[in-house]
C-alpha cells in the first residue's frame, strides 16, 4: 500500500535541494537529497547497512522542518489566560472548527431556543461581540474555517446560525464540508492561530467540554498549522454561501 506523504520543506536553493516529507499515516520522516559519493566520506560513516544511501542535507532543513511532536513539552495555559490571548495578537486570529459538538453551547438559552424550533434571540453585545469589535476596529482580523458534516451535526446546525452574529460584529466565518476536508488532509486538531506564530490547540475532555489550551511556538509546528490555514481557506466558502443541501 502507498504511503500516504505530505511535502514539509526544502532546503534553502529550490530544486534539487535536499527535502521532507512526512507520513501522514506513521509519523515517519522521508529525506532526500544528493547523495554522498566521497569513499573516504562514506567510509567514515557507521552503521551504514548494506542498500542504504547517505544523502546530505543542510542543518537547517532538520532543525526547521522536522517533526518535533515527540520531543515537545507541552506548554497548558488555563481558559483565563486563553481568553487574554484575543486582546493580545497583534494581526489575525485564525480558527480551524473541526468538532460536531460543543457542551458549553448546550448549556445556554440560545440553545434551548434552537431545540425548540425557535428563531435564536443572539446578543450582540456580549463580551465577545464587543471585543471582535474593539479588535477589528484597529485593522485586526478574525477569521475561521468551520468544519461541516453531511447531513450537519444539531452543534453545527447551531453554529452555522451563530455565523449571522459572529460576522455581523467582524468576523469572517467559512465552511468546508467535512469530506473536502478529508480529502486536502486537514487534521482533526481544533486550534486558533494568532499572528501566524502562535497556535493555541484547543483540547476537551470526554464531555466535550474545553478543558485547557495547549500554546505552540515552535517555529516549524507553526509553519505547519499556517499550511493548513491556507488549504482550508482557499477551499471554504462564505458561510452564507455554503451548500444548503447539507441540512436535508
Amino acid at each position: 500500500m502507498a504511503r500516504r506523504l505530505r511535502f514539509n520543506g526544502t532546503g534553502s536553493g529550490g530544486g534539487g535541494c535536499p527535502s521532507i516529507h512526512e507520513d501522514l499515516e506513521s509519523g515517519e520522516v522521508i529525506v532526500h537529497g544528493p547523495p554522498l559519493t566521497g569513499s573516504q566520506d562514506v567510509a567514515q560513516l557507521q552503521h551504514l547497512s548494506d542498500g542504504e544511501v547517505a544523502v546530505v542535507v543542510p542543518r537547517e532543513l532538520l532543525t526547521d522542518w522536522t517533526p518535533k511532536d515527540r520531543t515537545r513539552q507541552a506548554r497548558i495555559i488555563d481558559l483565563d489566560a486563553f481568553a487574554k490571548l484575543f486582546e493580545a495578537f497583534e494581526h489575525t486570529a485564525w480558527r480551524l472548527e473541526t468538532r460536531r459538538r460543543f457542551a458549553s453551547d448546550e448549556a445556554t438559552d440560545t440553545w434551548a431556543q434552537f431545540s425548540a424550533g425557535q428563531p435564536i434571540e443572539w446578543d450582540y453585545e456580549d463580551d465577545w461581540c464587543a471585543n471582535v469589535r474593539a479588535q477589528t476596529a484597529q485593522g485586526k482580523r478574525f477569521e475561521r474555517v468551520r468544519i461541516v458534516d453531511s447531513p450537519p451535526t444539531p452543534g453545527q446546525l447551531y453554529l452555522m446560525d451563530n455565523a449571522k452574529r459572529n460576522c455581523a460584529v467582524g468576523e469572517d466565518i467559512r465552511n468546508l464540508s467535512r469530506a473536502q476536508a478529508d480529502e486536502l488532509h486537514l487534521p482533526s486538531e481544533d486550534f486558533w492561530l494568532f499572528d501566524s506564530r502562535l497556535v493555541a490547540l484547543l483540547r476537551f475532555g470526554d464531555d466535550d467540554d474545553l478543558v485547557d489550551v495547549e500554546l505552540i511556538t515552535e517555529p516549524a509546528e507553526v509553519v505547519r498549522y499556517a499550511v493548513v490555514r491556507d488549504a482550508a481557506w482557499h477551499h471554504a466558502v462564505p458561510y452564507r454561501g455554503f451548500g444548503e443541501d447539507l441540512s436535508k
